[in-house]
């Protein structure tokens, strides 16, 4: 069985304001493809060149729109996924770890406990929906 991570949350056209916009077009773009692709495996070379960008110039143009880092930005895009799936208690951790893109139970457990403060098991204790008896 495959499991789908829940859709990522829209990603909307940036706005102007004051005839300007307010998030340059390459990072809305890579943004957008990271949203849409945070289950698979993600570079900063491979985001970069999808902007047209080198790495370096991507990197800190990222950070300063976002105000964290690329590779945080999406360990913080898997985590929110991992969260919905914690709440099925019919999945496995390793499977949801696996199925919002970390390539690792450790790793995905590591980020987790950084993100959440708490580990997984210990979210899903607070945070599962329980059957209906």
């Amino acid at each position: 069985m495959k499991i789908v991570p829940p859709p990522a949350k829209q990603i909307t056209q940036p706005s102007f304001l004051n005839g300007e916009r307010a998030e340059p077009v390459e990072i809305w773009k890579a943004r957008k493809f990271i949203h849409e692709h945070s289950d698979e495996e993600l570079s900063l070379t491979k985001v970069s060149k999808l902007v047209n960008a080198s790495a370096n110039h991507f990197s800190e143009k990222f950070k300063e729109v976002t105000g964290v880092n690329f590779v945080d930005y999406i360990a913080s895009i898997r985590i929110e996924k991992a969260r919905d799936l914690l709440q099925d208690r019919h999945l496995r951790i390793s499977e949801i770890a696996f199925a919002v893109g970390f390539q690792s139970l450790s790793q995905f457990n590591r980020v987790f406990k950084k993100l959440s403060d708490k580990s997984p098991t210990q979210y899903r204790a607070t945070h599962a929906k329980h059957p209906r008896q």
